[in-house]
């Protein structure tokens, strides 16, 4: 099942309870824009190279839209509609002012040099440059990007339009970025998950959790969730899953990964390194974070997983199929349109900062995300138990009904 496909199920399951009808479905659903562009460059080697990138700008009914720019090969026009579809929910759900968009180039940025990567971002932004901006689409870091990528961005886009630094997000304390927002993601994946399992009625110290991926999203998650008493037991990138029994030593975890030339976490000596897939099947977990890539859970693995809770910290990691087995297990999905809307929060607040040109402190920023992010999950979970409908499916709910809402009063439907 392809990724847009997936978002449409989902969507459509919610849809139902709202009694929304098919030709307002389908205005919703579908991108108001989608633009897909060729990106060439002069490699160190002195040969020229063609990329595809994509932005897809998918509603800006409740405002200007929002959305990651990832460089991975499995980038895509299917993945990114999907990704700026969820875009758009999930700035609704955590009542953000924001429409959704994503944008991505099909590369490997480990095939590339530094020097590389600040060529094809450039051009990708002389390619792109006239149909984003403060007021209408605003980017952001993503899987393959970071604060750096950020400030090319800024820089080769401010060639064409001057001054405006709220042009894009995640860019570096230095220029206009917001403090915090490189783990903010994290950190409100920690917060819901320390927030659902109290919930449940479960204790952090008896809550076994393994987080698949240990990127950006992932390490951060694991920094809050120790904090918090979680033993966390294993954790995998690329190389591997690194699990010990007793819980993990993340501090340890994140020198080493800090020390590795790649930021992996190969050859830490201190956990049983077992095969990548192995995470998934571990017995006696209590909760699952997968962090990494979509599509991972699927109904040929969900049978395997033993947690009682999975947090969403990637985007579309669960297939609708294995979450309908999921559901019927028992097991409670955090969706990936609240679980991870971290990041987007604090995109937001830096936005507000650089149109202001005012900056907020760390601690002030850190309450503002708590707070939002707590009251979106306080009403995900009342309309899930006003509606006995799924986590997955209220937030849904709540994210269509608020851009109905707008699109309505916009005299758009």
């Amino acid at each position: 099942m392809k990724a847009f496909e997936a978002t449409r199920l989902f969507f459509n399951q919610a849809a139902d309870q709202l009694d929304i009808s098919e030709e307002l479905r389908e205005a919703l659903l579908m991108p108001d824009r989608e633009v897909q562009v060729q990106v060439t460059i002069r490699l160190d080697n002195g040969k020229l190279a063609n990329f595809v990138g994509f932005r897809v700008q998918h509603d800006h009914s409740r405002g200007p839209m929002k959305g990651g720019l990832r460089y991975h090969t499995e980038v895509d026009l299917d993945e990114t509609r999907a990704l700026a579809s969820l875009m758009t929910w999930k700035t609704a759900v955590v009542n953000l002012p924001y429409g959704g968009a994503k944008g991505g180039i099909g590369v490997d940025p480990n095939d590339l040099s530094r020097s590389e990567i600040e060529r094809l971002t450039r051009a990708f932004v002389d390619q792109i440059h006239d149909i984003v901006g403060p007021d209408t689409d605003i980017p952001a870091p993503d899987m393959g990007t970071d604060h750096q990528v950020m400030s090319w961005f800024r820089n080769q886009w401010e060639k064409y339009h001057g001054f405006h630094p709220a042009v894009i997000t995640g860019k570096p304390v230095e220029e206009y970025g917001a403090k915090g927002r490189e783990e903010a993601t994290g950190r409100g994946v920690g917060t819901l998950t320390n927030k659902l399992i109290r919930r449940l009625g479960m204790a952090s110290e008896k809550t076994r959790v393994a987080i698949q991926g240990f990127g950006n999203v992932g390490s951060h998650a694991a920094k809050f969730l120790h904090e918090a008493q979680f033993p966390i037991v294993a954790v995998s990138d690329v190389t591997g899953t690194y699990y010990h029994q007793d819980g993990l030593n993340i501090p340890e975890l994140l020198r080493h990964k800090i020390a590795h030339p790649k930021g992996l976490l190969e050859g830490f000596e201190h956990a049983e390194h077992l095969p990548l897939e192995a995470l998934l099947k571990l017995d006696k977990l209590d909760v699952l974070i997968p962090a990494a890539l979509g599509g991972v859970i699927t109904t040929e693995n969900a049978g395997s997983i033993s947690a009682k809770v999975i947090i969403e910290a990637a985007n579309g990691p669960v297939h609708p199929g294995a979450d309908e087995m999921l559901h019927q297990k028992g097991v409670t999905i955090l969706p990936d349109i609240l679980a991870n809307a971290g990041g987007v929060t604090v995109s937001y607040f830096e936005w507000v900062q650089n149109r202001q040109h005012y900056r907020w402190s760390l601690d002030r920023v850190r309450q503002e995300l708590d707070h939002t992010m707590n009251q979106a999950f306080e009403d995900v979970w009342q309309m899930a138990s006003q509606h006995n409908v799924s986590l997955r499916t209220a937030a849904y709910m709540i994210g269509i009904a608020r851009v109905k809402r707008a699109t309505e009063l916009a005299g758009l439907a």
